[in-house]
């Protein structure tokens, strides 16, 4: 029913591998591995339960964003919670996880979404993606600028800033009765969050999400093809590109900057296997599913 694992959180959480021990030193010293990863060097290992087997001809060096953060914005809008075809959206927060729930809930046919952030240059970015109408907290109340468009409420609202009190604003912003509102922000160690129990007894429901509720090994494979396919676009998300390990520093100075949704670091070259893309033609949403029509090269008859 979940997609957290007992069986690798455990030793995640320590940066170690299964057996307890760690596979990098310095000096004689041992590093920690960070969350299974530890991506910022030019080789290394991770447990076997972590590794995800994708489409070959995917493009690593955009393919490579979806190990978390765009993934978690996607899934928090089609897997947990779903949003429905016809419903409002409110997204606070309009970095690369908030513009992926932005991206996903149009994709999901929200009738009307709603941006949040202090940062008004994501303004444009968040309407490229699929946002309607967009608002500074710091120039207005951002609950009360929402129940003056929707007067009861939020349908989905979502915390993409790891802000507890952007947290209560999301919750009692959502709609009176049936509005779900997701914490996908991550708040700093020993932050709670709080609100007046009414607001949950008639009815709002609030909950959170971790990787968008995807199970990794089985559910990133298919994103991969979806991103091959044209279905799910990630080139916008990729504001930066450096090459070589020794400008992983300038990657953070950019990300904290504000102008920068995801930067991709080439540390090592990669054979890229010949690729075949398709083209969507057309698309008609169905209940359910949708009817696409596409344009691709076949190999079998050129």
């Amino acid at each position: 029913k979940t997609n957290l694992c007992p069986k690798i959180r455990a030793f995640q959480g320590k940066g170690v591998m299964p057996d307890g021990t760690s596979r990098f030193s310095k000096d004689g010293k041992s590093i920690f591995h960070f969350m299974g990863c530890s991506t910022f060097s030019e080789y290394t290992v991770i447990a076997e339960i972590s590794a995800a087997k994708i489409n070959p001809s995917a493009d690593l060096n955009k393919c490579c964003v979806l190990g978390c953060g765009i993934s978690t914005g996607w899934g928090a809008a089609m897997i947990n919670p779903v949003v429905k075809p016809g419903s409002t959206v409110a997204v606070w927060g309009l970095g690369a996880v908030g513009l992926a729930v932005v991206q996903a809930a149009k994709l999901q046919g929200a009738k009307k979404i709603y941006g949040i952030d202090v940062n008004v240059k994501k303004f444009d970015i968040a309407k490229k993606f699929g946002a309607d109408e967009c608002v500074n907290p710091m120039e207005q109340d951002s609950k009360d600028w929402l129940l003056s468009k929707e007067k009861w409420g939020i349908d989905f609202t979502y915390d993409c800033t790891g802000n507890v009190g952007v947290m209560r604003t999301a919750l009692e912003s959502a709609h009176r009765g049936y509005g779900e509102s997701c914490v996908i922000g991550v708040a700093a160690a020993g932050k709670e969050i709080s609100t007046r129990p009414f607001q949950l007894v008639t009815g709002r429901q609030w909950k959170g999400t971790a990787f968008g509720g995807w199970k990794a090994r089985q559910d990133v494979p298919k994103l991969v093809n979806k991103v091959i396919l044209g279905e799910l676009g990630i080139d916008d998300f990729i504001t930066h590109n450096f090459n070589g390990l020794e400008e992983v520093n300038k990657s953070i100075d950019v990300l904290h900057s504000g102008d920068c949704l995801r930067a991709v670091i080439k540390i090592g070259s990669h054979p890229q296997p010949e690729a075949y893309p398709i083209q969507v033609i057309s698309s008609v949403k169905y209940f359910g599913g949708s009817l696409k029509t596409v344009k691709h090269w076949s190999k079998v008859n050129n």
